[in-house]
């Protein structure tokens, strides 16, 4: 018997958007939602903001609005058996409708949209928990904080996000992707290892950090790439000019999936130097997963999401967050002895554990466990 999912999502790309101007969060919630298409018990309806990142949050404002207005109704005229909404942010809707929506409701909670520090908006979390008939939590770190707020335990399980297989394909070769780097970004690899970072340009992403503290004690020969773009671009690019490291370090920006996929290719290691920042978190690190099916192992701090997603030895390793010792030697030791090894077994294991079509089963089968009790 199918079941009849209502998705809502304030953060989806428009069709046919440039992969450039697509964020983390609005391709997870296309993955997702298109992953839950294919399952055979599944018929899924979107209700989605499909937008770019200008004017977001009017955008949000306005289809948080109307959503609010309509939901009873849809969800009454199309039959459906559970809402679900993609965030915390349009989770809120479920304290609002609680009485006039007559289905199950389920949010998936990331990390910020559960820690977020403003006062009004913490006391709504707690509310909206009580509203909800289950949560999903991309990480253990997560789920805590949720926990923490007040989501009474047996409501919440803890379900990863994903990656496409089709990310795999088109792959390039180690070789090519850094010819392909040389010629477009003027890389001038001679031998050296390249270290790769992909993500927001944040405070907690920790890039300045490891710049200044990490990036001098590593012996090893290595070129630095950092993409993404953020508020703190003007501060990184301040570190890099005033770097004596000895190192080459490129800071290149936003990019397309086609660049993406041959950094990923190109690089020796993937670090991910986090640190903690009151109010944020990492909720669980999307791009490890991508840098690892492309036989990229990671280095990153032991915080948060990222314990989720790195197993010790397997894909990468996890560093006490600000200890540039350890980073620098794990890197070292990796680059010397281990990265024939690791390259191989990191894309098997995230292949094997992380795939959207294995994740949207377990949320299929969390959905229909919600419904039946639900239902009693």
């Amino acid at each position: 018997m199918k079941i009849n999912i209502l998705y809502i999502s304030h953060l989806h790309p428009p069709e046919n958007a440039l992969t450039k101007n697509i964020g983390g969060m609005q391709r997870v919630s296309m993955q997702l939602a298109d992953e839950l298409e294919k399952v055979d018990e599944v018929n899924l309806l979107k209700l989605t903001n499909e937008t770019s990142w200008r004017l977001i949050g009017l955008k949000t404002f306005w289809f948080l609005l109307k959503t609010l207005v309509m939901l009873p109704r849809k969800v009454k005229k199309q039959n459906i058996d559970i809402v679900l909404f993609s965030s915390m942010v349009n989770g809120s809707l479920a304290w609002f409708t609680r009485k006039r929506v007559k289905a199950p409701m389920v949010a998936i909670t990331h990390g910020l949209d559960v820690t977020y520090s403003l006062s009004i908006y913490q006391w709504l979390v707690k509310k909206v928990f009580g509203a909800l008939d289950g949560v999903i939590s991309v990480s253990s770190a997560t789920r805590e904080q949720c926990v923490a707020r007040g989501l009474e335990s047996d409501k919440g399980v803890v379900l990863p996000n994903g990656f496409v297989p089709e990310f795999t394909e088109n792959e390039y070769a180690q070789d090519e992707s850094r010819k392909y780097l040389n010629d477009h970004f003027d890389l001038q690899l001679n031998g050296e290892y390249l270290l790769l970072t992909v993500g927001r340009l944040i405070k907690r992403k920790g890039h300045n950090w490891f710049l200044s503290e990490v990036l001098p004690k590593i012996k090893s020969p290595v070129v630095y790439m950092i993409i993404g773009d953020g508020p703190l671009g003007l501060s990184i690019q301040s570190v890099i000019d005033q770097s004596q490291s000895g190192r080459r370090i490129l800071n290149i920006g936003r990019q397309p999936d086609e660049v993406l996929r041959r950094a990923y290719a190109a690089a020796s290691l993937f670090i991910m130097p986090n640190i903690q920042v009151p109010g944020d978190m990492e909720g669980f690190g999307v791009v490890l997963l991508e840098a690892n099916v492309a036989n990229t192992p990671a280095v990153a701090s032991d915080l948060e999401g990222i314990r989720d997603v790195i197993k010790q030895g397997v894909n990468g390793y996890r560093i006490p967050a600000l200890d540039a010792d350890a980073f620098a030697g794990k890197i070292d030791e990796i680059l010397e002895n281990e990265l024939a090894t690791l390259s191989a077994s990191c894309r098997k294991y995230v292949y094997d554990t992380f795939r959207w079509d294995i994740v949207a089963q377990m949320y299929v089968k969390y959905m229909q466990d919600v419904i039946r009790s639900y239902r009693k």
